[in-house]
Parts: structure tokens; C-alpha cells; sequence
């Protein structure tokens, strides 16, 4: 790959830092309570890129290494005066002392990496972290149908797209007691209940998720952290087509109860125009009777008497 080819790629289609800083706060609830409760113990951010996440955690004084092999990208946190080392990941990762990390962290990286380095990750971010830390590993969501089959593939150095399940499964596997799945970057009308349409359903669901898991928490935990751990987030395809199928089937519903409708108007009508025909008949009944009245040997007959009355009236 070209120098300074993937700083250029991401600048392209990650994201300003202003939108990507933004979105990273949504990782504030977890790692503020542990920073409170363990002040001046230090994170690592593997893959750190352009260094967003290194900026959050200065703004909130929690010291940070970061770790990247992209020249380009360091050189973009050096020039804000970031802490960072040109270095591979999990080989810096298993470099450091037992229990000596409050957090470690990794955006859009585990996606990077063959399975085996992986689970090495899983490992020694097992062994490096404090037993109340946290890992938080960001990964592009394959449950979301256009994120799986297309733009996941738009990057040459992604590996393979990682399930839900194979990074919670992980976690567990390798010795974390709580792992929590965080769905993120979501349409705010899809997340306030609005109705899917079927796109909605091939590329509505959270186009990203987190990976959040803790060795052991802790018996100080702050409720702000339980709090954090517990709020359901995100879109998933469940909720999408649920909603998208729940919809198909009320306007069938209203489909139904419009022919039932139609059908019930089609026979009243047939019935007014029976009516209307049965009275148009009679009248013509009438109109004939009238007529053979008025032409009868025995009206002209009375004729003068209906005069004398008419005179009398």
C-alpha cells in the first residue's frame, strides 16, 4: 500500500474527527465511572488512526497511549501532541505488565485482524487489564445487510465482517465475566420507533457496534456504570423487519376491510337499483293504468258529472 494511502482513505470515508469524536462519546458511560474510581490509570488504544479517541480522553485528563503502524496516521496525532508509538498492536499489547491498564480500546480494528491474532488479543487484553477495566472493540455490523455484503468490502484491509455472537462469544471464551453488545450510529427515527420501509430493512440496522467487556466488575462499582451496562441501544434486524412485517400486515388488514367495504356497497347498490327498477315499474303500471282509465268508454260517460262537481268544490 502507498504511503500516507490510508490516512487519505479514511479522511475520505470515515468521517470528519468532528463527527467521529462526537460518536465516540457514546463510550463516556462506560469509562468515566472506572476513570473516577481508579484516577491516573492509564488506557491503550490500539489502531489509535488520526486520534480521536486519544483527544476525548484528554479532554476528560484520562492518560492514553496510542499504537498504530500507519505513519500517516501517527503523524496526524503527533501534531496534536498525542501519545503515540509506531508499533504492532497485539505485539505492544503483550508487552505490557499484568493488570496495569484501566481500559484498552480498538475502533475499526479487530475487522483488520486474522482470527488467530484476535484471540491473542482477547488474551492479553484479559491478562493486562485491571479486573474491574474494560475492553471496547468497535467493528462495522454485518447484521446490517448493506454493512455485510457491500461497504464492508469498500476498505482492502478489512479481513472478514465479525458477527455479534463471534465477538460476545469471545469474550466469554477467553475469561471476561460481563460482555455487552452496544449497537451504534443508528437513524434517530429508526431508533424512535418510526415505520421501515424495506431499505430500512436491508440497510436501516446499526451500521456498527461495541464490543464492551469487563474481567471481573467490581463490588464498588458505581451505579453509573450498572446504569450503562444495562440500557438496551441500537437498531437490529429483528426490530426492522418485525416492524416492516407488522406493517405488511396491516395493510393487508386494510386491504381486506376495503373489499369487505366495496363488497358491501356494490350489494346495497344492486339492492337500491332493484328497488328503483321495481318503482320505475310500477309507475309505468300506474301510467298505463292511468291511461286505459282515461281512455275508457265510462270516463267519457261520467265527464259531465266530474264537471257539476268540479262547480260544487
Amino acid at each position: 500500500m502507498s504511503a500516507n494511502f490510508y490516512r487519505a482513505f479514511e479522511d475520505k470515508h470515515r468521517g470528519s474527527r468532528d463527527l467521529i469524536k462526537t460518536r465516540l462519546c457514546a463510550y463516556l458511560p462506560f469509562i468515566q465511572p472506572l476513570a473516577l474510581l481508579h484516577p491516573g490509570l492509564p488506557a491503550l488504544d490500539l489502531g489509535c488512526g488520526r486520534g480521536e479517541w486519544l483527544e476525548l480522553l484528554q479532554d476528560h485528563h484520562i492518560p492514553a497511549q496510542g499504537v498504530d503502524l500507519d505513519d500517516g496516521m501517527l503523524a496526524a496525532c503527533r501534531e496534536r501532541g498525542f501519545n503515540v508509538i509506531n508499533a504492532d498492536a497485539v505485539a505492544h499489547l503483550q508487552a505490557q505488565p499484568d493488570h496495569s491498564l484501566l481500559f484498552i480500546t480498538g475502533f475499526h480494528i479487530a475487522e483488520h485482524l486474522p482470527f488467530e491474532v484476535l484471540q491473542t488479543l482477547f488474551t492479553q487484553a484479559r491478562r493486562v487489564l485491571v479486573p474491574d477495566g474494560l475492553l471496547i472493540l468497535e467493528t462495522p455490523n454485518p447484521e446490517n445487510l448493506v454493512v455485510g455484503t457491500a461497504s464492508f468490502y469498500i476498505d482492502p484491509t478489512h479481513q472478514r465482517p465479525l458477527p455479534t455472537q463471534l465477538l460476545g462469544f469471545m469474550a466469554e471464551h477467553h475469561g471476561f465475566a460481563r460482555a455487552k453488545i452496544v449497537r451504534l450510529q443508528e437513524e434517530t427515527r429508526l431508533l424512535n420507533g418510526a415505520i421501515p420501509n424495506f431499505y430500512d430493512v436491508l440497510g436501516g440496522v446499526s451500521p456498527d457496534y461495541a464490543l464492551i467487556a469487563q474481567p471481573e466488575p467490581g463490588a464498588d462499582e458505581p451505579a453509573s456504570l450498572t446504569q450503562a451496562f444495562a440500557i438496551e441501544s441500537g437498531v437490529s434486524l429483528l426490530d426492522l423487519a418485525t416492524g416492516y412485517d407488522e406493517q405488511v400486515v396491516k395493510i393487508e388488514q386494510l386491504k381486506t376491510a376495503l373489499h369487505q367495504v366495496h363488497a358491501q356497497m356494490d350489494a346495497q347498490l344492486q339492492q337500491v337499483q332493484a328497488l328503483a327498477q321495481q318503482s320505475a315499474q310500477r309507475a309505468d303500471q300506474c301510467a298505463a293504468a292511468l291511461q286505459a282509465l282515461h281512455a275508457s268508454h265510462s270516463w267519457r260517460l261520467t265527464r259531465p258529472l266530474r264537471w257539476l262537481a268540479g262547480l260544487f268544490r
